[in-house]
């Protein structure tokens, strides 16, 4: 039997033509079941080692049951009309968190009629475009006299991996970087008939379980600010999970054993920071998760018995595969800032009168996209944040990389590494890569300042985008 409470019924009958066969059958990367099949949500970790470290008690009891700081799941398709979302009173913009800017509105193409923001001061919703495969995340959204507003967005892939990578690496208003419905446990699961859910829950730590140095860990790509105030040993992005040997038979209510089955199978990821709560495993506001009497009891036993998982030895995934999580991902940013020239260094090819106007950075395409131009439009970006500052992805010395061009209309991709000890001598210069061209190279220093460069075409609009990933 599946929950309809708080479903619209244009996604409800999405999920009961999904679910007519079995909870199996329901296709990764769609509404009812975000992500590919091996994203690390969908997947199943491969013999787990864990560390000793038990969940503190706090002010309150652990729970999964918080609607007013969770969030819904709100259907979009191409019959959903446009909406412009707007900057709330007191705020200096919506945060665009990719791009790294404040904008004063955006427009998103599918905005069901539904939508209803959670009602705590978070005010997360994700609203999931599935004819574009985008989750849009807000975090602080609000109708106010007629007009949404909101503080931050953010957008993810819903055919993605479900997490950020070094190089896009806020995905979502969640602290993590993802968005708030990854994890959740979905309106339609919970009396969907199956022993557990067929995914790794989200939840949330407080303050004395949270680790402050590191503050986040693999995969997570972005952490809660002010880490200096958690005192316990659990960074966000770990995983946690019940040992195999944790006594099932203790746990009698039905919805809590579905979520020890899960807790033992798939796992939680910590994405978020509470006040107060030992754990807060997120579910849709609208499921049915409520739980009284003895429920408090079996949660504390699943709170004591957690563990963060230290090391996997492989993963299978959504359709039965075994493999080897890799973390080679991309580490290079085109979001700019960006500058007219070539900076640091004279450049003969640079344009010669106005050179047109810059290129801006798409977030949806991660490139920078020029408008047509009559001559070659040169632009840099010396700020250091073509490189990421994920602390786990940050390139080192000797370490091996290749650099890829994806550029349309004659677009070109550089990139110089300096060394700011020798006033910021280049030490390694990609020269131009077109479309399709690579460079590989071994990265020479530690202390390093980069300056990524790119040229528009000529006479036809053009983009620039590119990848640079670890050889291992």
């Amino acid at each position: 039997m599946i929950n309809v409470k708080g479903i619209s019924k244009k996604a409800l009958l999405f999920v009961i033509v999904l679910s007519s066969f079995n909870a199996g059958a329901i296709e990764f990367s769609s509404y009812a079941r975000p992500f590919t099949a091996d994203s690390l949500w969908n997947s199943v970790p491969v013999s787990p080692t864990f560390s000793n470290y038990i969940i503190p008690d706090s002010l309150y009891n652990p729970t999964a049951n918080t609607p007013a700081f969770s969030a819904s799941c709100f259907y979009a398709d191409a019959s959903d009309a446009a909406m412009t979302i707007k900057v709330g009173p007191g705020y200096g913009g919506i945060h665009d968190r990719d791009a790294e800017k404040m904008v004063s509105e955006l427009t998103i193409p599918h905005w069901p009629a539904n939508v209803i923001p959670a009602t705590g001061s978070d005010g997360h919703a994700d609203v999931i475009d599935v004819d574009n495969k985008v989750i849009h995340s807000f975090y602080k959204l609000k109708l106010i006299n007629g007009e949404w507003t909101s503080l931050l967005y953010a957008w993810a892939p819903l055919d993605g991996r479900g997490w950020g990578d070094p190089a896009h690496f806020y995905q979502g208003g969640r602290a993590v970087g993802i968005p708030a419905c990854a994890g959740m446990i979905r309106v339609h699961e919970v009396n969907d008939g199956d022993v557990m859910f067929r995914h790794a829950l989200s939840m949330s730590l407080t303050y004395n379980g949270l680790s402050s140095s590191p503050g986040y860990t693999y995969p997570s790509t972005a952490a809660d600010l002010n880490l200096a105030s958690n005192t316990g040993q659990i960074p966000e992005g770990a995983l946690l999970m019940l040992p195999a040997n944790f006594d099932l038979s203790k746990i009698r209510t039905p919805f809590l054993k579905k979520i020890a089955n899960t807790l033992k199978t798939y796992g939680a990821y910590v994405v978020d920071r509470n006040y107060g709560t030992p754990y807060v495993i997120y579910s849709e506001i609208g499921a049915a998760t409520q739980s009284t009497g003895s429920a408090y009891y079996e949660h504390t036993l699943i709170q004591k018995a957690l563990r963060m998982v230290t090391s996997v030895q492989s993963w299978v995934d959504g359709n039965g595969n075994n493999f080897t999580d890799k973390r080679n991902l991309n580490v290079l940013s085109m979001r700019g800032p960006w500058a007219r020239g070539f900076n640091y260094q004279a450049d003969s090819d640079a344009c010669i009168n106005s050179c047109g106007m810059l290129g801006n950075f798409n977030s949806y395409q991660q490139a920078v996209v020029f408008e047509s131009s009559d001559e070659t439009i040169i632009q840099s970006n010396y700020s250091g944040r073509s490189i990421t500052h994920v602390s786990w992805a940050r390139p080192k010395k000797g370490e091996n990389f290749k650099l890829s061009a994806n550029t349309t209309g004659g677009g070109k991709l550089r990139l110089t590494i300096r060394d700011p000890q020798k006033n910021d001598l280049i030490v390694y210069d990609s020269g131009y890569l077109s479309d399709g061209q690579s460079a590989i190279f071994s990265w020479p220093i530690d202390d390093f300042e980069i300056t990524t460069i790119i040229s528009s075409g000529v006479g036809e609009p053009s983009s620039v985008s590119g990848s640079l990933v670890r050889i291992e």
